[in-house]
Order: C-alpha cells, then sequence, then structure tokens
C-alpha cells in the first residue's frame, strides 16, 4: 500500500518559519511603538542637556576670536618660526586687521582673549588701533615700534601666534595651571598664580569627606527602616523623602541661620554654658561639611535601603544559629550582602558633591571654593567659556573614572533597585 508524502513547503517557509518571522514582526512593531512613545522625552534631553554640554566641552579646544578676528596676521604668523620679530608683512596685516576689527566690533572680543595671555594686552591692542585709524606710514613696523616698544618684544608675536591657532590645547593646560613654554615646552605656572589643581584637589576631598560622613549616618537609619515592621518603616520613611520636597536654597539659607555666630547652634550652646563663646561654624570647611552632609544624606539612605529590604533575614538566623556572635554574623553576613548599595550610594552623593555650588557659595569660605563655583566664575565675571568648557571638561573626566573604580569595587552596575 503506497502511503502519500505529505506535501512540503519551500525550504524555510514552513509552520514554524512563519510563526518565527510574524514574532519578530511583532517585536519590531513594539520596539517602535515603544521608540515613538519615548521619542519626545529623548528629543529634549538632547537639545536642554546633552547639547549644551557638548556645546560647553567643544569650546575648551576652540580658539576663534583673534583666527576669525584677524586673519591676515593669523596668516603672516602661520609660516613665523617664533625667533626674533616678524617682517613688515606680519606688521602691515595687524595694522589692517586691527583697524576692521575696530570698524566692525570685534576688537573687543580679540582684547578679552589676548588678556588672558597677558593683562596688559587689551591696552596695547586699542592703543594701536586708535593709531592705525589716524595714521598710514608707508612702514607699519617701525611705526608700531615708535608707538609701544612691546612690538619690538618676540614674547608678544608669540602669544598672537598662540591666540591665532585653532584648535588649541591652551584652555586645557590652563585648567590644570600648565602654559605652553617660548620653546614649546609644557611647563606649570608660577605658584603664586596656580589655581586649578587646588581647586580640583580641594572638591575631591571635600566630596570624599561628605561621601564618608553621609555613608557613617546612613547606614544605621538604612538598616533601621529595613528591619522595622511594614507600617512603622513606611512613616518613618517620609522624614527622609519630606526634604526632597523643600528647595536647595531653602535648606542652605536655612543653615546658614543656624550656624552663624549669633544663631540657633551658637545660642543654645552659649545659653547651656558648654562653650564660653561662639564656634566658628559658617564660612569655614566646617559650614561646607554639615550643609552638604544634611543635603546629601537622603540619597544615601534611600540607595542602601532599597539593596537592605532585599536581604532576607533568614542568613542572619542561620549565622547565629551556628554560634556566630550577632556582631559577627552582621560584619561578615550581612554587610557585603548590602555593598552594592554601599557603592551605589556612595558613588551617587559622591557626583552629586562634585558638582556642587550653591552650598559651598553660601556656607563656605575663600579657601573652601570648589571647581563648581570657579566654573561659574569663568562663565558669568570673566566671561572666559574655553576655561569653563576645559574645568567641565576635566570634572567629567573625573566622574568617569570615579564610575569605573566604584564600578569595579561593589558593582554598583549589577544593582537593582526595588
Amino acid at each position: 500500500m503506497n502511503t502519500p508524502l505529505p506535501s512540503t513547503a519551500p525550504f524555510g517557509r514552513g509552520p514554524q518559519a512563519a510563526n518565527r518571522e510574524s514574532f519578530r514582526a511583532a517585536r519590531r512593531k513594539a520596539a517602535m511603538r515603544a521608540l515613538l512613545l519615548a521619542l519626545p522625552l529623548l528629543i529634549f534631553l538632547l537639545v536642554t542637556f546633552v547639547a549644551p554640554i557638548a556645546s560647553l566641552l567643544v569650546r575648551s579646544v576652540q580658539n576663534p576670536e583673534v583666527h576669525a578676528g584677524m586673519p591676515r596676521l593669523s596668516a603672516a604668523l602661520a609660516g613665523w618660526d617664533g625667533a626674533g620679530v616678524p617682517g613688515e608683512p606680519a606688521f602691515a596685516a595687524l595694522a589692517q586687521d586691527l583697524k576692521e576689527a575696530s570698524e566692525y566690533g570685534q576688537l573687543g572680543n580679540i582684547a578679552r582673549r589676548m588678556n588672558f595671555y597677558q593683562p596688559e594686552f587689551r591696552s596695547l591692542l586699542f592703543k594701536t588701533a586708535r593709531a592705525t585709524r589716524s595714521q598710514t606710514p608707508a612702514q607699519w613696523k617701525p611705526a608700531l615700534i615708535d608707538l609701544d616698544e612691546r612690538w619690538n618684544a618676540p614674547e608678544t608675536w608669540r602669544l598672537l601666534k598662540r591666540a591665532s591657532i585653532s584648535p588649541t590645547p591652551d584652555y586645557l593646560l590652563n585648567a590644570v595651571d600648565a602654559q605652553v613654554a617660548p620653546d614649546g615646552s609644557v611647563t606649570s605656572v608660577a605658584a603664586d598664580s596656580a589655581v586649578y589643581r587646588a581647586a580640583f584637589e580641594r572638591t575631591v576631598t571635600i566630596s570624599a569627606t561628605v561621601t564618608l560622613l553621609c555613608l557613617v549616618l546612613g547606614y544605621p537609619v538604612a538598616h533601621l527602616l529595613a528591619t522595622l515592621p511594614q507600617n512603622q518603616s513606611n512613616r518613618l520613611i517620609l522624614f527622609v523623602i519630606v526634604p526632597f520636597w523643600t528647595s536647595l536654597l531653602v535648606r542652605t539659607t536655612a543653615w546658614y541661620v543656624l550656624l552663624q555666630p549669633g544663631g540657633v547652634i551658637n545660642s543654645a550652646l552659649l545659653r547651656f554654658r558648654l562653650i564660653d563663646h561662639p564656634l566658628p561654624l559658617i564660612f569655614n570647611r566646617t559650614g561646607v561639611l554639615i550643609g552638604m552632609t544634611h543635603i546629601l544624606l537622603p540619597y544615601m539612605i534611600l540607595a542602601i535601603f532599597s539593596v537592605m529590604k532585599g536581604v532576607s533575614p533568614v542568613y542572619m538566623r542561620a549565622a547565629k544559629s551556628l554560634g556566630a556572635h550577632p556582631a559577627v554574623a552582621f560584619v561578615r553576613v550581612y554587610v557585603p550582602q548590602t555593598l552594592p548599595g554601599v557603592g551605589a550610594g556612595c558613588f551617587l552623593v559622591f557626583v552629586l558633591a562634585l558638582g556642587y555650588y550653591i552650598t559651598p557659595a553660601l556656607l563656605g569660605g575663600a579657601g573652601d571654593e570648589m571647581i563648581s563655583q570657579l566654573i561659574a566664575s569663568q562663565t558669568n565675571d570673566q566671561l572666559n567659556w574655553g576655561l569653563a568648557g576645559a574645568l567641565s571638561c576635566y570634572l567629567i573626566v573625573f566622574t568617569a573614572v570615579f564610575y569605573f573604580i566604584f564600578n569595579r569595587l561593589v558593582g554598583i552596575d549589577r544593582l537593582r533597585f526595588g
């Protein structure tokens, strides 16, 4: 008896292949729908967060003022070897560019840029620009040297050549108190002019101290919240969350009132005769640490609490039943299971502290200036966006380095909240 063979479909077109294709199509459709729903948020983040940061970082290597405002001089100095004083073509290009820059309103930007190299450069450029508008000598080189002897100094022309180069490493070097010497080597600035390396060290020190204080204060609170019954824990955690509903400026200003010599804290200590004179709690490192620890402490508590809630009490009971002392069981059994939360909390607090501005500005003194305050000063007061971008670039690099360090130590990327 002959049994008819089942009909065969072309290779890859059977029922299973068709089901796989329909499943992939459904997955693609669902992914596209999710992308379209998230697209407005992605665009918002790109426009308001990513693009401004990228623009600021690009400014750290841009040097457009002299290069764009004085194109003839930039071209003339491109082939100059830096020895002695350049010839007449460079002087003529300088005079023509200064005259046009003054007419088109670009001289102020050029002078401000050159003043970053040498403080008296602004007056020199404006003085020379006035002379170029009032005279047209046959030879500009002797005329400008007679006008100001600084035009006969090779260092003046070396600074102009450096300023005409774009992109430039000058901002990135200045941000770590370094500069390019006349021979082309990189050297440190004078000790009395060094500002930024000390500011970076101070920023890291303050951030690390605040992180340690938050860990010491936050770990017991998180443990208490995680071990209490659910109803009590929910009521107490409100005291941790409520500070998030209060403005950062309001909380910092409250500490400004509490810590001053005639404030609540010193008045109470004097009234109870615990001290003889007011303690210096403000406009110094103490005030900065108190204010920042108070503001950042909830982040540490919530990060550790989220992990502690997932630690089963069975492990502690098992360790005690096997003869371990409660303290030993806590250190060797319980604490290692909470390390991902500790790492996440430490990293979160540390990174937030690196970029803090309001609290150090209100509660700190002259010796507690953090890098965020220097960035704000460069953008608001000095209008030196290039140096502000370089400082921001290093701050981002530090954040990335510390992330990899924390991740290497405790594996915070494996943390699961909830």
